[in-house]
């Protein structure tokens, strides 16, 4: 019986490399990854992974060939990893309903969104930003992995003292600004959040973070004179006709 190799494919993030430290190998802007085997696809269906909500993030780790810190990835980055896993492990067509109606898209024709590389210095995650109606210069970052999983373990402790009000734009800011006027103490920062930040300003900020922030296009038409809306990921994405 001749050895078998599992193939590898490079897959292009949409950041291109330039949000990551010069040294590390996402600075290259593609990571490699194999296709799936019917162990990844155990994954999926590890009890203790789903009810913690990390059966994804345990099976692209799994599939990455290249060697970085999960935790340095930007969520538009893993996107594109996450929809290559998909491709790699069971094809391009993907099919779900949306509004009682049947679609069908090719995951392998995902284009990354354009971003503007004079906005981005390279290795750096930090942009500069003045609030349009507090006048307010701050800088901000683009949330890593490591950052949403921070953010979502102090939301459950604030759910856990409070059900019934919801911190999660405020909660979110604390964690993207980065300084207000050059001061980067974390209280800082916080109390401008709670005291100081109109709610105008932090929707022109969260406007102009999704402008910039590099990811896929995870959108499709439903019909021909309808404006575009997300693809829903839904559990058949990495479970086709099962």
């Amino acid at each position: 019986m001749s050895e078998f190799t599992i193939p590898t494919e490079k897959v292009t993030l949409p950041s291109k490399g330039l949000i990551y430290p010069t040294d590390s190998e996402l600075s290259k802007g593609y990571i490699e990854m194999k296709y799936m085997t019917a162990k990844e696809e155990d994954i999926l269906l590890n009890q203790r992974y789903i009810k913690e909500g990390i059966a994804i993030d345990k099976l692209l780790q799994s599939l990455v060939v290249t060697k970085f810190d999960y935790n340095d990835l930007i969520l538009g980055d893993k996107n594109a990893i996450m929809v290559a896993a998909r491709v790699l492990g069971y094809g391009g067509e993907y099919k779900f309903n949306y509004g009682g109606e049947e679609h069908n898209i090719d995951l392998s024709q995902i284009d990354p969104k354009p971003i503007d590389e004079s906005l981005f210095i390279a290795g750096k995650n930090e942009f500069e930003y003045v609030l349009p109606f507090s006048k307010t210069n701050i800088t901000f970052k683009i949330l890593t992995h490591r950052d949403e999983t921070k953010l979502l373990r102090e939301l459950e402790g604030l759910k856990k003292i409070n059900k019934n009000i919801s911190s999660e734009i405020s909660t979110r800011m604390k964690y993207i600004i980065t300084s207000v006027e050059n001061d980067r103490e974390i209280k800082t920062i916080r109390d401008f959040v709670d005291k100081k930040l109109l709610a105008r300003d932090s929707q022109a900020l969260r406007k102009h973070l999704k402008e910039i922030q590099p990811d896929i296009d995870l959108t499709f038409f439903p019909s021909s004179d309808s404006e575009r809306v997300a693809i829903p990921i839904g559990v058949n994405f990495f479970w086709p006709d099962v």
